[in-house]
């Protein structure tokens, strides 16, 4: 392991509830005062368009599994390769917390990198970081904080949860991919019904699809999700709104997969997920490291830069 990527996981593990606080809070401020160009990014509202140059590496879901998240980092020395480089990307899908039993650290490690790596380090929202009206079950952040922190959790949940309103709902690379937690919402018809899902909802429900959506090769168009929120969408969803932000394919977490990663809608969706263990049960994790100035057609074509463990 990298001395650098030691030493954070390090104060990762033995953070107190001030320094966790004060972690979260300057990423916060961070976040809040990206707009317009930031270093290789622009930002619009809480979407990131990613130049088609460089290099990026994706992660998937975590849910509190540092054992998963030490070992991308350390596999891929993305750390080291941000530091040689300011075309190097990390890209997080969402869904840092929750069901694993590390959540405060990975939202720690996460903050961190965002502060070390202000203008590399996009940080994007899952539906476990969602509005309040929203909520995942299970949701026991809540509960590993008062365990962690004690009687003053509190403090340390509110502005965790504020750190939520700021994270990024989409990331587009031009003229390739769009990168989503969940899905794509259905009736989106311009860039700022992504960009600005936050400030429409809920009376729009581009927000609730974009945390919560999830493919379907049984499902035409649109349908209700088993989930509770958000919704099934089909190729024809897929092929629209692909069309409609002139990009080939979608990159998004938020299911579990067998493999680490799946690809669906004639290799136009690739869910990656990037945690093992219970209470899930797959028997890889996976993460994509590839050349954003490569050209590819379709999520298939990624294969190869698809990192399972």
């Amino acid at each position: 392991m990298q001395t650098g990527l030691s030493q954070i996981v390090k104060e990762a593990l033995e953070t107190t509830l001030d320094e966790f606080s004060n972690e979260v809070e300057e990423a916060t401020e961070l976040l809040s005062q990206e707009k317009g160009r930031v270093g290789s990014l622009d930002i619009l509202g809480r979407l990131v368009r990613i130049n088609s140059s460089g290099v990026a590496l994706v992660i998937g879901d975590l849910h509190g599994d540092l054992e998963s998240l030490i070992q991308i980092l350390q596999e891929s020395n993305i750390l080291l390769r941000m530091k040689e480089s300011t075309d190097t990307l990390l890209v997080f899908l969402g869904d840092y917390g929750d069901r694993g039993e590390y959540s405060p650290e990975i939202y720690y490690i996460a903050c961190r990198l965002k502060l070390l790596f202000s203008k590399q380090v996009v940080l994007m929202r899952g539906n476990h970081e969602g509005p309040s009206d929203l909520m995942p079950s299970p949701h026991d952040l809540p509960m590993q904080l008062q365990s962690r922190f004690g009687g003053k959790w509190k403090d340390a949940y509110a502005k965790t949860r504020k750190l939520f309103e700021h994270l990024y709902t989409v990331a587009i690379v031009e003229e390739q991919c769009i990168m989503i937690h969940g899905g794509l919402p259905h009736e989106a018809e311009k860039i700022e019904d992504l960009a600005y899902a936050h400030v429409s909802h809920p009376k729009q429900s581009f927000l609730e699809e974009m945390l919560w959506n999830d493919p379907d090769e049984a499902v035409e168009n649109f349908s209700p999700s088993p989930r509770g929120a958000g919704g099934l969408f089909g190729k024809t969803v897929t092929d629209k709104i692909l069309k409609t932000f002139n990009v080939d394919f979608l990159v998004r977490g938020h299911e579990p997969c067998e493999e680490g990663f799946k690809i669906n809608h004639g290799s136009k969706v690739l869910t990656l997920f990037s945690r093992k263990g219970p209470p899930y049960f797959n028997a890889y994790g996976a993460y994509l490291d590839f050349k954003l100035s490569e050209r590819f057609e379709n999520a298939r074509q990624l294969i190869p830069y698809i990192h399972k463990f």
